[in-house]
């Protein structure tokens, strides 16, 4: 990891609510969990903007696709 990717260890919160481990076992978790944390928010990010074209600026949205088998009782007017 780098300088950027680091978390402030005041900020780190762990608590056991079963079992007493040992200091080996719950810094091997808190390291797992943590490299886990830091691959789904490195993942974890918005796609780029598309530029849209004049054409899909201006024109209207088209209806969606009727529901041909709801029937008349699918119908909300």
């Amino acid at each position: 990891m780098t300088g950027a990717d680091t978390v402030d260890p005041s900020e780190t919160i762990a608590r056991v609510v079963r079992g007493t481990p040992t200091p080996e076992e719950l810094a091997a978790a808190i390291v797992v969990v943590g490299e886990a944390y830091a691959r789904e928010t490195a993942d974890a990010t918005a796609p780029e903007a598309t530029i849209r074209s004049r054409w899909e600026l201006s024109a209207r949205g088209l209806r969606a696709p009727l529901n041909r088998d709801a029937g008349w009782r699918g119908v909300t007017g």
